[in-house]
C-alpha cells in the first residue's frame, strides 16, 4: 500500500473514531452550518453530524483510487501521480479539520467558525494551484473545457494560468481573516471570477493555435 493511501486511511478511520467515541457527548441535534457572520443556521440529527463527513471522506478516497483505473488517459495522470495522491490526502485532512471544529463547537466551545476555516481553505487552493501546473490532460481532474481537453498545449497554457491564478485567490482568501463580514465575498468572488476567466482563456488560446 502507498505511504499516501496508508496515512488517507488511517485519517478516515481516526474520524470514525472521534464520531464512535464522542457520539454520547454530543446533543441530540448538531449545528452543522454557520453563516457568513460565524452564527449557526443548520443543524443535523446527531448521527449524520457525526458521520456525514468522515462518510463523505471516505466516498471522495473510493473515488480518487477509481479515477486512474477508469480514465481512458490514465497514462497522463501517471505522469503526475505523486502530486494526484498528495492532494488527495490533503482533501481528506481539510474535511477532518472541518470535522474536527464542528465536534468542538458541539462540545460547547465558541470561536469564530469563519476564521477558523479560513486559512484551510487558502491552503486547499494554494495547493490546487501547485498541482494545476504540474496535471496533464485528462477526463476528470483540472479544467477541463472543450478546448483544454482537444489540445495538449491548450491544457497546459490553462493550466500554469490557472496555477496562478488559484494561488493568487488562496491570499485573496487569507485575508478574509481580517474582514470577517466580508468574507463570503472575498472568497466567492475570486474563486467565480477565475472560473469564467479561464474557460474564456482555453477558448481564446485554441482559436490562435488554430490560427
Amino acid at each position: 500500500m502507498k505511504k499516501t493511501n496508508f496515512i488517507i486511511l488511517l485519517t478516515i478511520i481516526i474520524s470514525f473514531i472521534m464520531g464512535v467515541y464522542l457520539y454520547s457527548l454530543m446533543p441530540l441535534e448538531m449545528a452543522s452550518h454557520w453563516n457568513s457572520q460565524g452564527e449557526v443556521d443548520g443543524y443535523l440529527p446527531v448521527f449524520w453530524g457525526l458521520f456525514l463527513i468522515p462518510l463523505i471522506s471516505l466516498g471522495v478516497f473510493i473515488f480518487f483510487l477509481l479515477i486512474p483505473k477508469i480514465d481512458p488517459l490514465t497514462k497522463n495522470i501517471e505522469k503526475f501521480r505523486e502530486y494526484f495522491d498528495w492532494f488527495i490526502l490533503l482533501i481528506i485532512l481539510f474535511l477532518l479539520y472541518i470535522h474536527s471544529l464542528s465536534i468542538y463547537w458541539n462540545l460547547g466551545y465558541r470561536f469564530n467558525m469563519g476564521k477558523m476555516v479560513v486559512p484551510a481553505l487558502a491552503i486547499l487552493l494554494f495547493s490546487i494551484g501547485i498541482v494545476l501546473k504540474k496535471s496533464k490532460r485528462n477526463w476528470f481532474l483540472g479544467i477541463r473545457t472543450p478546448w483544454t481537453l482537444s489540445n495538449d498545449i491548450v491544457w497546459d497554457k490553462t493550466h500554469k494560468m490557472g496555477s496562478k491564478l488559484f494561488k493568487l485567490a488562496a491570499v485573496i482568501i487569507l485575508l478574509a481573516m481580517f474582514s470577517p463580514q466580508y468574507s463570503i465575498w472575498m472568497i466567492l468572488i475570486p474563486i467565480i471570477v477565475i472560473a469564467i476567466y479561464l474557460v474564456i482563456y482555453s477558448y481564446f488560446e485554441y482559436k490562435q493555435i488554430k490560427k
